[in-house]
């Protein structure tokens, strides 16, 4: 399947010399010269990749990164800039980017980070919906319909990992690396953190998200109550 781009860069040249590069490389690319007409393309489409440039007009690249990760936005996000100091660098990570191209960059190599960013999901999205479900990732927080959930911490981290992955399938062992790293303790204590998390939406009218995959694991998915 073709890897789908959203390329973000005022630079017309650099914009048609990239997109031309992308359909060498056999990916489908979009173009939005600003960073406003770049965060409304980034919502109406599915992306794999959004190549955003920091210097753009109406909106810079950082602040669109910050709104689509409030926004929930996962798509992961590769900076191109001139602005390559590792202040800017460590800007752009704490924005919300998962990967950083200082100009100029071999077209090799830009081709390569798409390739590599492709398919992921972006850890440091800020807030998560599933449904009516909201978690917010700052306040670590979850709510429902305007009402909070009271979650154990375990409960949290649980929750936060089917929803990042969300309407994936994930398997025991990650649930476990999720809680307690290398050294899970045995089965029985994650099936009852699951047990408190399933009540914890229950009590939200929401156990009818979570499933159990039969041999594969758990997912949180969006749906009409069974």
């Amino acid at each position: 399947m073709m890897i789908r781009v959203l390329l973000i860069e005022d630079e017309r040249d650099l914009a048609e010399t990239l997109l031309q590069l992308m359909e060498l490389a056999k990916m489908l690319a979009d173009h939005a010269s600003n960073g406003i007409a770049g965060l409304s393309l980034a919502h109406k489409n599915n992306y794999d990749v959004l190549v955003i440039d920091v210097g753009l007009p109406k909106l810079d690249g950082f602040s669109l990164c910050r709104q689509l990760r409030a926004d929930g936005l996962d798509i992961p996000v590769l900076f191109l800039t001139a602005r390559g100091s590792i202040d800017d660098k460590l800007e752009g990570f704490d924005s919300g980017g998962d990967d950083y191209l200082a100009k100029p960059f071999d077209n090799r190599e830009l081709i390569a980070r798409i390739n590599a960013l492709s398919g992921r999901r972006s850890s440091l999205v800020k807030r998560l919906c599933i449904a009516d479900l909201i978690m917010d990732c700052d306040m670590q927080k979850v709510s429902c319909e305007g009402q909070e959930l009271e979650l154990t911490p375990a409960c949290y981290t649980l929750l936060e990992t089917l929803m990042r992955a969300s309407p994936d399938v994930v398997s025991r062992a990650s649930l476990e690396n999720a809680l307690w790293g290398d050294e899970p303790p045995s089965s029985n204590v994650l099936k009852a953190h699951l047990y408190y998390l399933r009540r914890a939406l229950a009590q939200a009218e929401r156990a009818h998200l979570l499933h159990t995959v039969s041999g594969k694991g758990w997912a949180l998915r969006s749906g009409v109550k069974s």
